[in-house]
């Protein structure tokens, strides 16, 4: 029997402006590029990490297609513990301004829950704020997943940023945060609370004075603060979530890929992460077909050639 929330959804056609371009959301399901420069990354193990070696990234993935370059300085992989601001702008800033150095003209987004981060990206040559926290979580909030921090200082400069600046945002559902989210993740129906919390996030935003139409895009949080039922539940219908706003889905080569080959063939059948990329494809060709606006990846060549494809069977 189908899951009651498993449906594909009609298309709504929007266009984000950035200072680099628009992001034309609707048609061709859009492809983000990973670029972390961190050491501790859970797939490229701090492989760019070197400015020159990110810039170069960059380039190379500008070359095979991609839409948004998203740039992050703090790792939130399950475990990980948080970066100052002053190490992630020391990360994320010379990468981005060489980026733009070199010519890079598509539209770069900060990963970073941070608004002092933010600021200084925007500066250097960002163009949208990918807040994993959902503009929730503060520094003096990481060991409670559910207290409302609506308040908090950490928060409230980051409302400001959004409101100020005018740029497009990712707000990301996250339960917990990275250093506890898999401890015991509970949801009563995770579609619909995470749908809730969009909602909810939304509200605040607006009542902070941040816009959201023309400017919000939602990510369920594949991985973040989720065990493997609640993930499939909701790849299979995120799309769903694109009714009120355009929908990000990061899958790329998470543990649960692995775990769903886990189900498939009786033991982990791609424990490392860079072998998780068929798996990934998968889950990227479901989303493009089923609606999703945009994927969150890391092989950008392999995975736009799986939404081009996805495009022209369906829509295109």
């Amino acid at each position: 029997m189908p899951n009651r929330y498993e449906h594909r959804c009609d298309r709504i056609l929007r266009t984000y402006s950035t200072g680099h371009g628009e992001l034309v959301f609707g048609r061709r399901c859009l492809v983000m590029g990973i670029l972390n420069v961190t050491p501790d990354s859970f797939s490229d193990a701090g492989r760019h990490l070197d400015c020159n070696v990110a810039i170069r990234r960059a380039v190379e993935m500008v070359r095979e297609g991609v839409d948004v370059i998203d740039v992050g300085g703090e790792s939130t992989r399950p475990g990980s513990q948080p970066v100052s601001a002053l190490d992630q702008i020391d990360r994320v800033v010379p990468a981005i301004q060489g980026m733009r150095a070199a010519e890079i003209g598509v539209p770069i987004s900060i990963d970073t829950q941070s608004a002092e981060v933010a600021a200084a990206a925007l500066a250097a040559g960002a163009d949208i704020v990918n807040e994993v926290s959902g503009v929730r979580l503060s520094r003096t909030s990481l060991d409670s997943p559910t207290r409302d921090v609506s308040n908090d200082l950490d928060n409230r400069a980051m409302m400001d940023l959004l409101a100020s600046r005018d740029v497009p945002f990712v707000i990301m559902h996250m339960q917990g945060s990275p250093d506890i989210m898999q401890s015991a993740p509970e949801y009563a129906d995770v579609v619909q609370d995470v749908g809730t919390f969009f909602r909810e996030r939304a509200m605040a935003l607006e009542s902070a004075g941040v816009q959201t139409q023309g400017r919000m895009i939602v990510d369920p949080g594949i991985g973040f603060g989720k065990r493997l039922e609640h993930n499939l539940a909701l790849i299979r219908a995120c799309a769903s979530f694109s009714q009120a706003w355009p929908v990000l889905l990061g899958t790329s080569r998470k543990r649960c890929i692995g775990e769903m080959l886990t189900d498939v063939a009786g033991h982990e059948g791609a424990p490392d992460a860079q072998h998780r990329v068929m798996g990934t494809a998968a889950t990227i060709a479901h989303a493009a077909l089923m609606g999703v606006d945009m994927v969150r990846v890391h092989d950008v060549q392999a995975m736009r050639e799986v939404v081009e494809v996805c495009w022209r069977l369906s829509d295109g």
